[in-house]
């Protein structure tokens, strides 16, 4: 069980960055997430859009992603549910994001997310994101497949 100041001292750490990382990927700066990432495999997403396994497909994939947002109106993540036991911890939840893909108006999506975090030298560096369509948001479904 999640000792309540552990998970505490998680959150504290990660959702600040997690928050700036997502709203600067989608405003097509990819630097933040890529900060907020552990360089070292394993590393994965699976992704709404795209699937990428190890530091170079992730970076690569971040990098993708950056060129096609632009004008971020809001990103939001709502905890579900988080955990944090020594050097593994964990956020589950939805993100709510309204943005531009290339030169279309901003559009508001909504994905359900896990999000693996490793400590790697006193710092939490995400390892993990799975990320699919909120079900009943058809928005995100038009979305992604303007992302294609």
């Amino acid at each position: 069980m999640t000792d309540m100041s552990e998970l505490d001292d998680f959150l504290s750490a990660v959702l600040p960055r997690q928050h700036h990382a997502d709203t600067e990927i989608h405003n097509g700066d990819a630097g933040p997430r890529k900060a907020l990432w552990s360089h070292r495999d394993p590393v994965t997403v699976f992704g709404a859009a795209k699937t990428a396994s190890g530091w170079h497909e992730v970076e690569s994939l971040f990098d993708w992603l950056a060129h096609k947002f632009s004008k971020c109106d809001g990103y939001d993540l709502d905890v579900t549910a988080a955990g944090a036991s020594g050097d593994l911890g964990y956020v589950v939840g939805s993100e709510h994001t309204t943005a531009s893909v290339g030169d279309a108006p901003p559009i508001a999506y909504a994905l359900r997310v896990t999000l693996i975090f490793r400590r790697e030298e006193g710092e939490w560096r995400e390892v993990h994101r799975h990320a699919d369509p909120m079900p009943g948001v058809e928005s995100t479904n038009e979305l992604l497949s303007q992302l294609k």
